[in-house]
């Protein structure tokens, strides 16, 4: 189980960020599901080539000010 839990409206903002880090990643790659958060950490390992901690680290630092647009 993911040990964080992210909604589709702050999946929008997150994705900004991810994207504005890795301007590489396409909307299509970084499609979720609310509810798929497992799946999004291992598609996002894969993507950057870095590990769970990493991602979930990023992951939860863009989830704790939504509204700044940094990561």
């Amino acid at each position: 189980m993911a040990e964080i839990s992210i909604s589709n409206k702050e999946w929008e903002r997150v994705k900004i960020k991810i994207q504005r880090k890795y301007n590489h990643l396409t909307d299509e790659q970084l499609k979720y599901t609310e509810g798929q958060e497992e799946s999004l950490i291992t598609k996002i390992m894969q993507l950057v080539n870095r590990d769970r901690n990493y991602v979930l680290f990023t992951l939860k630092k863009a989830l704790v000010n939504i509204d700044n647009n940094r990561l």
